[in-house]
């Protein structure tokens, strides 16, 4: 039984104070994103998924129910993606980290304090990597990401896309009308396969907390992934959602409440410990 999304007053609600705004990251290239001002200096920040855009709809949901709760929130364009500058590839997971490190700096620049980094599919990789990397963000929300990533390439690209790609030097990937839909080079694919998310994933620091969610019936992203993910990562938390596919298409509002409840509880938490300094 499909489960409703929030409202469209709900999402009038979360843009009508958006401001877009236009970041730079290290290589010179624009980033693009609307940041939803509720008056508070607390921001989440949300990325999306492979061949996505800050305008997918789980990422929207988020942002109505986050901005619902006093949240501020900051949804953005990777490079390559959306209304971003650059080119987009078929790797650049780390590339994509240090787009969001950009992000992270200039926010933190502007006196927000960052709650939490939250990405789906890839976006929960690229949230994963960054941790992996960098210290200045405490919380970190894993939506689907893949933690095999030399799994589901063939997806794409077909059985024999290492002979393929090695002889080629690339690999279109097309649609049913055979119209080009984006090329695989050999380097982008190397950048995927040489990506070790269990080493990343013992790098994140023990005190960072990390929620995964995914979903029982994800028919992209197997949900053994989570509980590997689960395993290696000290201070993790992993919340199924049982009958929930990759994109969460019945599951919207679980989804939704699943996240802010997370994040608001973490900061009753938070609340508290400080009272008690």
């Amino acid at each position: 039984m499909a489960q409703p999304i929030p409202s469209e007053d709900a999402l009038d609600a979360s843009l009508a104070s958006q401001q877009r705004v236009i970041i730079t990251n290290s290589c010179g290239e624009k980033l693009v994103g609307l940041l939803h001002d509720t008056g508070s200096k607390k921001l989440v920040i949300l990325c999306h998924g492979f061949r996505s855009s800050k305008d997918d709809e789980i990422i929207l949901n988020l942002t109505a129910a986050l901005t619902s709760k006093g949240l501020g929130v900051f949804r953005f364009d990777f490079s390559g993606n959306g209304e971003s500058e650059g080119v987009f590839q078929f790797g650049d997971y780390w590339k994509e980290a240090e787009d969001l490190h950009a992000v992270v700096l200039y926010f933190s620049e502007q006196k927000y304090e960052i709650s939490a980094i939250v990405g789906h599919s890839k976006g929960g990789d690229d949230v994963l990597l960054y941790a992996s990397k960098y210290r200045d963000v405490h919380t970190v929300v894993n939506l689907s990401g893949r933690f095999a990533l030399d799994r589901g390439i063939e997806r794409f690209l077909g059985k024999d896309f290492i002979q393929r790609i090695k002889k080629d030097g690339f690999i279109d990937v097309v649609d049913k009308t055979g119209k080009v839909l984006f090329r695989v080079t050999e380097e982008s694919l190397m950048d995927r396969l040489n990506i070790d998310m269990h080493a990343a994933c013992l790098s994140i620091d023990k005190g960072c907390r990390v929620f995964t969610v995914h979903g029982s019936a994800d028919e992209i992203i197997p949900v053994e992934d989570a509980l590997e993910i689960a395993k290696l990562i000290p201070s993790h938390k992993l919340h199924i959602i049982e009958g929930a596919n990759h994109c969460y298409t019945e599951h919207q509002e679980e989804l939704a409440k699943t996240v802010v409840d997370f994040l608001t509880s973490i900061q009753i938490v938070d609340a508290a410990v400080v009272g008690e300094l």
